[in-house]
């Protein structure tokens, strides 16, 4: 699984880091995208619903999200 270091990265960078990664094109690939500000939480919920990508969100420490992000 490839990992997206958005630390401190504000929206829209996270989205189009995401566009730009190019592990996500078969069935079970994934992405983990991790963010220090909840704004991109939207974003990204947003950005999978519309392209229909599964996506799951961790917070292994306060104010730190992995996403993890699956081409279905």
């Amino acid at each position: 699984m490839v990992e997206l270091d958005c630390l401190g990265d504000m929206c829209p960078v996270p989205i189009m880091k995401l566009k730009q990664c190019q592990q996500l094109k078969q069935k079970g690939d994934q992405v983990m995208l991790i963010t220090d500000h909840s704004c991109v939480l939207e974003s990204i919920t947003e950005y999978c619903k519309k392209r229909q990508l599964h996506m799951s969100i961790v917070e292994p420490m306060n104010g730190i999200w992995e996403i993890t992000i699956e081409k279905m």
